[in-house]
């Protein structure tokens, strides 16, 4: 396959509302993040993942969309958005948009429109049935919502303020085409694309995702959009599968460069229960089986991994499967060298490499997320007791990762000198962007060595994966190309670990620990973490 930037580029995702604020009302803007370019340009990223900026009543945070054309005002204008994309190409920092066509705001003019003249071309934009069926919302409740104007149902499988696209009408699709030149224009470096594997629902077969459509409007997107142009397209797809996935990422099938799978996220959940019921610890055996079936079934030919622990949606990597009390830096380290090492495209979520943790939320009035705050108002009334629900808001919910960034020591973390929109970490004072630059053996250094890594050794993205049979709770692979061996072994506990480094090394690439101490004692320390070069095959 020919080789394309993106193959060993390093992404970093920004939640514009939690990054910086610039003038001081309480929330992240554009001008915050361009501000902070010379940051990200040391960390060494090739792109930022830029979540939603555009025109939105933000129920969801700006995943409800009103105007795709136009900036949103708590973020700026869009000479602010202009100026962001200009001064990122400036330090070779690519922008991609987060590309939301499943659905958009119930105050789109587009949907207004649809509301308010059901004979309009834009009623078909949306999806209207006289009877609901029992398709439920991925935000509680029912996916239909009345329209007593009309009489009729709409479709919405998130907020009801989220109505769904029709995608099976041609002139919307060529709309949205259009709308996605009109930033390609602007000079972006691509598209992350939202719950992407649901435009081709079937509502009335219940055909939520990988509907029949689904890869031949890709494939038509491609056509009219970036198929002709160096882009990075990555597609949130909940239920991919390596077969499905190469679907997509297959560069002869010309849809996407590559997509988000989530099978290893399921581990955050105990198994055959609802969402909310988080897993206690993290399976370490199941973890390395379902990587390793990622690593093995898609080779650079056939499509191409992304590589991610955290983002927006999820809780915050080292509290939910490190060990943020005794072992934060040490096992914030070992999880990002285990995933930067393997094939695909890493991505980092803004805090990441600083090592930002949960919040101790302690009411539901602290709670902005809407998803959390449907839970638990319909558990509440379910008769769940209260401590239970926070128990689960303050494992898995999504603020968790979207609490401000931490810059300093300063009042709320440097983030803004008003009340900010979402609370700060109280943890602040001790974990912030700061102090990490401060200390050489601090977690962004780590991170900083592993982004530099990806541009240098080319085995990174090209090399084969080897999984190696290990202690249960230890991930250890090979990574191999010609006579190139690299060896990679971390512990995933906070307890010792049996591991017999048998063989003889050249030099070693990456580590937060003693590696001649590995190899005398045959035991790894708790979270240890190392990648090594072995002697020649």
């Amino acid at each position: 396959m020919e080789k394309k930037w993106w193959h060993d580029a390093v992404i970093y995702q920004i939640y514009p509302k939690s990054f910086l604020d610039s003038n001081g009302d309480g929330i992240g803007d554009l001008k915050g993040i361009t501000s902070k370019l010379d940051y990200l340009e040391k960390l060494g990223i090739t792109a930022i993942w830029l979540s939603p900026v555009y025109q939105s009543p933000m129920d969801d945070n700006g995943y409800d969309i009103s105007n795709y054309e136009e900036i949103a005002s708590i973020f700026g204008t869009m000479e602010d958005m202009e100026n962001l994309i200009a001064e990122g190409q400036k330090r070779g920092i690519k922008m991609i948009m987060d590309l939301v066509v499943n659905h958009t705001s119930d105050e789109h003019a587009w949907f207004i429109e649809a509301k308010e003249n059901p004979n309009s071309p834009e009623r078909d934009y949306y999806i209207w049935r006289d009877q609901p069926n029992d398709l439920l919302s991925n935000f509680s409740g029912s996916a239909w919502e009345f329209d007593p104007a009309s009489q009729q149902y709409y479709l919405h499988f998130f907020s009801k303020k989220q109505p769904d696209l029709n995608w099976e009408n041609e002139t919307l699709r060529q709309k949205i085409y259009d709308m996605m030149n009109f930033w390609i224009d602007k000079g972006i470096g691509g598209f992350r694309m939202d719950v992407i594997d649901m435009i081709g629902k079937i509502p009335d077969q219940k055909i939520v995702a990988n509907g029949p459509m689904l890869h031949p409007y890709l494939k038509e997107m491609n056509r009219a959009t970036f198929g002709d142009k160096d882009l990075l397209t990555v597609g949130e797809t909940w239920g991919a599968t390596p077969e499905i996935a190469k679907q997509y990422s297959d560069p002869d099938n010309e849809e996407l460069s590559m997509v988000f799978q989530f099978e290893h996220i399921g581990l955050l959940f105990q198994e055959d229960q609802p969402k909310w019921h988080y897993a206690k610890k993290l399976n370490v055996p199941k973890l390395k089986e379902i990587f390793n079936k990622w690593q093995m079934e898609l080779g650079m030919d056939e499509g191409w991994n992304s590589l991610f622990w955290n983002n927006h949606d999820l809780p915050r990597l080292v509290s939910a499967w490190g060990d943020d009390q005794s072992y934060r830096v040490k096992s914030s380290k070992a999880l990002a060298i285990l995933l930067h090492l393997m094939r695909g495209t890493p991505y980092i979520y803004q805090g990441e490499e600083i090592g930002m943790t949960n919040y101790p939320f302690e009411s539901i009035d602290e709670i902005e997320d809407i998803e959390s705050v449907n839970y638990a108002k319909e558990s509440l009334e379910k008769g769940v007791d209260l401590d239970t629900i926070m128990d689960q808001i303050r494992h898995i919910g999504r603020d968790n990762a979207r609490t401000p960034m931490q810059w300093s020591k300063q009042p709320q973390a440097g983030f803004t000198t008003a009340h900010p929109w979402l609370a700060v970490n109280p943890n602040y004072q001790e974990i912030n962007v700061e102090a990490a630059l401060a200390d050489p053996s601090s977690i962004f250094y780590t991170y900083q060595q592993l982004v530099a890594l990806r541009k240098e050794q080319d085995w990174l993205v090209s090399a084969d994966f080897e999984l190696l049979n290990t202690a249960d709770q230890v991930f250890a692979y090979q990574r191999v190309e010609d006579d190139q061996r690299y060896l990679v072994v971390v512990n995933l506990s906070s307890q010792v670990q049996r591991f017999e480094l048998e063989e003889d090394y050249q030099s070693v690439l990456i580590s937060n620990t003693d590696v001649e101490q590995v190899k005398e004692k045959k035991v790894l320390e708790p979270w240890d973490a190392f990648c090594v070069q072995l002697t020649r095959a």
